[in-house]
């Protein structure tokens, strides 16, 4: 999920106006989404529940190849999601084509019924690899598509550009970051690649390298890298901004790599999965339209993000202020214990004890029995 915020000037407006889009790309498993269902507790699926391939010859009993599927899964939305689609809003529905908010990208021979108690369209686009819906207002949505069978699979457009971004090198002290964007059409490719890394990741800007592969003539492509923005960060107050105007030339890949220090961080800092590591956003990278193209370019505007990476920070044992804590409360209780024992505790003679205990509640009450009757003018004490 991502949320884009720009600044957009109309041609001849006096005013600029802020523009907010907000995207969702989501990669799901379906035999992992759909089982919740029956097995809500995350765990292994069991080897007997697993397609092996026994064709091949290293199989034996004792391990598993899975099977590649040579079916389509069946899935639906509801199945997926846990419940339908709840139809179209009404303060946003358009007419034409604008009215589509759904649509499915299979090849034309596969099957997907609706299931809906309202009126919905079907729209055929790119020669029935897309089909697209319009929603019904106030009622459900449900696309069911069966197991089956498939001779064709569907064409899927080139990216215009790849991204991957790693943590490389070892250690608790220091680290790198290595980018690798490849540009795999026949034109350069001008991009922005933006960073935003927290404070605790410090690093260092003159170990940037840009490195481009295969090695191209120097006469002919000039360096990478054409501007750079960097605004260093500021201690548990803001982080670190980088900011690179580069320069892909075509069939290429651009390798971008940077070295930085782990910070320390306070103990009361530390989450308390500290060991599972610390979340780095992605890397944005944002496509420009080419300087050797003329007119508008179809990349213009197009936004590729990286994965998130997830950064281990030097970890002390936070079992050694347990310790402390436990062994610091165990001799205060001691000597609290045995010197209140001995300002309070009052000493008497063995005998006197002895004697105590054999007037016990007798004397107790011959005592009150006594002052009531002097109160109320009674003669003398009687035995009990």
């Amino acid at each position: 999920m991502s949320i884009d915020v720009r600044p957009v000037c109309p041609v001849g407006a006096g005013e600029c106006i802020v523009e907010i889009e907000q995207t969702v790309d989501m990669v799901l498993d379906i035999d992992r989404s759909k089982r919740p269902r029956d097995n809500p507790i995350p765990r292994p699926v069991k080897i007997e529940d697993i397609p092996c391939d026994t064709s091949k010859p290293y199989d034996s009993q004792d391990s598993c190849y899975p099977l590649d599927h040579a079916t389509e899964p069946a899935w639906s939305i509801s199945e997926i999601f846990g419940r339908p689609l709840k139809g179209a809003c009404p303060l946003t529905a358009a007419e034409g084509d604008d009215a589509e908010t759904v649509c499915l990208n299979v090849p034309p021979e596969r099957e997907a019924e609706v299931r809906t108690e309202g009126y919905h369209v079907q729209r055929m686009h790119e020669g029935g690899f897309l089909r697209c819906y319009e929603l019904p207002t106030g009622a459900d949505f449900d696309l069911v598509l069966p197991a089956q069978s498939l001779e064709t699979s569907t064409p899927l457009p080139q990216s215009p550009l790849y991204a991957t971004r790693a943590i490389v090198g070892h250690g608790q002290e220091r680290g790198g970051i290595q980018a690798v964007l490849t540009n795999p059409s026949s034109s350069a490719v001008d991009l922005v690649y933006l960073e935003s890394l927290p404070w605790f990741m410090k690093p260092y800007l003159h170990t940037l390298k840009a490195t481009i592969t295969p090695t191209t003539n120097n006469a002919s492509h000039a360096h990478p890298i054409k501007e750079t923005y960097y605004r260093p960060a500021l201690d548990r107050r803001r982080g670190t901004h980088l900011e690179l105007l580069l320069t892909i030339p075509p069939a290429s890949t651009l390798t971008l790599s940077y070295d930085f220090d782990k910070a320390i961080l306070r103990y009361t800092e530390y989450p308390p999965d500290a060991n599972r590591g610390f979340d780095v956003a992605p890397a944005v990278v944002r496509l420009l339209a080419s300087s050797s193209s003329s007119g508008d370019d179809s990349r213009k505007g197009v936004y590729v993000r990286t994965t998130s990476l997830l950064l281990p920070l030097p970890t002390p044992d936070f079992s050694m202020p347990y310790n402390v804590i436990i062994l610091t409360s165990t001799v205060m209780a001691l000597g609290f214990g045995s010197i209140f024992n001995i300002l309070v505790r009052r000493f008497v003679g063995a005998d006197e004890v002895e004697r105590r205990g054999l007037a016990g509640l007798k004397g107790i009450l011959r005592g009150r029995i006594a002052r009531w009757r002097a109160r109320l003018g009674g003669k003398g004490d009687k035995a009990l």
